[in-house]
């Protein structure tokens, strides 16, 4: 879309939709799996005026990852050294798992992308996010050194947050066939919380 001047209302909305119908289609059949014909189907716009917005599928599977990355570590930045170390943790558990419960289809984009090998993020990964993990982890080692919460490796803890939360989108169908009309984000917030809880309850 040519970028020397300001977006029409019509233009705002007709990327929005493109980029939710490329949201659908790529967290359903990965990167490798989708084609601009199934976007531009699922948006109901044609393959011309799709391209007219984004030039190729990679345009808008980077577009979707920049946005997602931003929001899925919004709750890791938030984690406040003056905070109560145990409240700071537990709240950014809540919040992923409520990512998660929120944004489904985003947490399958970043697995997908993931699993691939992160073709596209690697640089981000391997730069930006282990930058701000490693601030993290040395954060919840001050907090450990000086006895407020229990010692534990703390990359693996992020790791296993990661892990515990993003299942429950990643692997949505697997928990609904087993619990059937059981909603599982009922009964996950307070096992996770109990989890964290006695996990990191200082000794």
């Amino acid at each position: 879309m040519p970028k020397d001047r300001a977006p029409t209302r019509i233009q705002q909305k007709n990327r929005a939709t493109i980029l939710d119908a490329a949201l659908d289609v790529f967290s359903t059949n990965g990167f490798r799996g989708s084609t601009v014909d199934q976007i531009a189907a699922t948006a109901g716009l044609s393959k011309p005026n799709l391209l007219y917005y984004f030039p190729s599928k990679e345009a808008m599977h980077n577009a979707l990852l920049e946005r997602l990355l931003d929001t899925w570590l919004d709750p890791l930045r938030d984690l406040n050294p003056n905070g109560n170390p145990l409240d700071e943790l537990l709240t950014y558990v809540h919040r992923k798992l409520d990512l998660s419960r929120d944004h489904p289809r985003e947490s399958r984009l970043f697995a997908n992308e993931i699993i691939q090998g992160a073709p596209r993020i690697y640089n981000v990964l391997s730069v930006d996010l282990k930058a701000l993990v490693d601030v993290k982890a040395n954060l919840i080692q001050s907090w450990m050194d000086a006895g407020k919460i229990a010692r534990v490796h703390p990359h693996h803890l992020i790791f296993s947050i990661w892990s515990l939360t993003q299942h429950y989108a990643d692997f949505d169908v697997q928990i609904r066939a087993v619990l059937g009309t059981e909603d599982p984000f009922d009964g996950a917030p307070d096992f996770i919380d109990t989890l964290y809880r006695r996990l990191l309850a200082p000794t």
